[in-house]
């Protein structure tokens, strides 16, 4: 009895770390993963260097995304930040 008292608060410890880091880290994964696979030509999406490009096609593991009217570049799937939203 007395080891399952000392035990408790590192347990109870656990818990908090699990809801307050593990947890949200993992559904903000979760959340990636499904706009990277929601996304079609046409998406504007930010690229992790800051870039803004447009999705000219869906690959298996790249996307081809166009930079300006004239580049076509591969960008792995892994580079994607967001979906890019017009605020204006």
């Amino acid at each position: 009895m007395e080891i399952l008292s000392q035990l408790l608060p590192f347990i109870f410890l656990i818990g908090i770390m699990y809801f307050i880091i593990i947890r949200p880290q993992q559904q903000q994964a979760k959340n990636h993963k499904a706009m990277l696979e929601s996304l079609v030509k046409g998406d504007k999406i930010v690229t992790n260097g800051g870039l803004i490009v447009e999705v000219k096609k869906v690959e298996e593991t790249f996307y081809s995304v166009k930079l300006n009217a004239d580049v076509i570049v591969k960008l792995d799937k892994e580079a994607v930040s967001r979906k890019f939203e017009d605020e204006a």
